[in-house]
């Protein structure tokens, strides 16, 4: 097992009726600013419950955020702040929104300039922000228990990430029933981006992690038990969507990753595709994800075995059609989520791939992959591959 330190500030408050607790976490004389995306928070009633929560406090809304969050609409939040005197922010979305919120904490003290730099710095620069809670509605990305977010910067064409030890949410309010609302596509994005994250954690090479193993194996199999069962269900069924929301927040606030190597390279190549074309995240990820497992294959053969044999129960023919049927297994469930693992599905054709490609190397994601060798020639084959 790899050396590690591991730190989780943020309390996680679970359960129905929940919000209600915002009266005990927000400071009391707290000046806050409500940040949400569409209109949904408004029309579920959860913006309501959220302001009657706060109580005397002082309080103003910002809207907007998209689910890709941008840097330009970040930055007309981190004017209001400034200009409004708000000293807490409140996320209520999902995890565009908490990423958002991230950055825009982090931006509204930065001194050193164009707060971009942040995103081109991947965080490093970061010296303090403003603290922040979240109100979950959309399980997916573990942003409400993790340090990193995801910007676009429209103008520039680029999708990047940070993370800072100080872009922690103090707390996150998770309920349930917040789910209820959501549409079929959502949800299943929400639970593919969930197993992609495992994935991007626990598929690389052993190196007898395994308690992280067996952690991540167990999210994976309760992805792929619970997802088809979630659309199928011709009402919201409470016990199904509450795992769903804390495996989400499990896969990634930091513990299976903890002595394991990591790779992440399908999502540096998915934030590319969808910084260019504006195809959901988690969409992207359902694309690459299975023919980078191919080009990657010598590399992640011993936990390719294992993880067809332990979570798809894989354990009949030679190594090498084992794993071809570990990863047609994979790209199955995505097909069964609804989400279509072909970039020809969104219109994206061959003449992509170079552009896709340029941005990478553009944006220095040239050694990508847990042994640093998804160069992007490997990154072209892959986008080729997905076609």
């Amino acid at each position: 097992m790899l050396n590690f330190d591991f730190h989780n500030p943020t309390h996680i408050a679970f359960g129905k009726g929940r919000i209600a607790d915002l009266d005990r976490l927000v400071p009391a004389q707290a000046k806050v600013l409500i940040l949400v995306g569409g209109a949904s928070a408004e029309k579920t009633g959860t913006l309501a419950e959220v302001r009657a929560a706060l109580g005397g406090r002082q309080h103003a809304t910002f809207a907007g955020i998209e689910p890709n969050p941008s840097y330009e609409t970040a930055m007309n939040a981190v004017a209001q702040i400034r200009e409004g005197g708000f000293d807490f922010l409140l996320a209520v979305g999902g995890g565009s929104v908490i990423d958002a919120v991230k950055f825009i904490a982090a931006a509204v003290p930065f001194e050193a300039g164009d707060p971009w730099a942040i995103l081109e710095k991947r965080g490093s620069n970061v010296a303090r922000a403003l603290p922040f809670g979240a109100v979950l509605t959309l399980p997916a990305t573990g942003s409400e228990m993790n340090n990193g977010g995801v910007i676009t910067h429209r103008a520039k064409g680029a999708k990047l990430a940070f993370g800072s030890p100080h872009t922690y949410p103090v707390f996150s309010v998770l309920d349930p029933t917040k789910t209820y609302t959501l549409p079929p596509q959502q949800l299943a994005n929400g639970v593919v981006d969930a197993f992609v994250h495992t994935v991007e954690q626990y598929l690389t090479y052993p190196v007898n992690g395994a308690v992280q193993d067996r952690f991540a194996e167990g999210i994976l199999q309760t992805l792929i038990e619970i997802g088809p069962r979630i659309l199928a269900a011709p009402e919201p069924v409470y016990d199904d969507r509450a795992n769903l929301m804390w495996t989400a927040t499990l896969a990634l606030n930091g513990l299976i990753g903890a002595g394991v190597p990591q790779d992440w390279a399908t999502h540096m190549i998915g934030h590319e595709i969808t910084a260019l074309h504006g195809i959901d995240h988690a969409r992207t990820l359902a694309v690459v994800l299975p023919s980078l497992l191919q080009a990657q294959r010598g590399a992640k053969r011993a936990k390719l075995l294992q993880y067809g044999e332990r979570v798809w129960g894989i354990r009949a023919g030679t190594e090498d059609e084992r794993i071809d049927a570990a990863i047609a297994a994979t790209r199955d469930f995505f097909e069964r989520m609804g989400i279509p693992t072909r970039l020809s599905a969104y219109g994206v054709g061959a003449d992509s791939v170079a552009t896709l490609v340029a941005q990478l190397e553009a944006h220095g994601m040239v050694r990508l992959g847990e042994h640093r060798d998804v160069t992007p020639e490997v990154s072209r084959r892959v986008l080729e591959a997905a076609l």
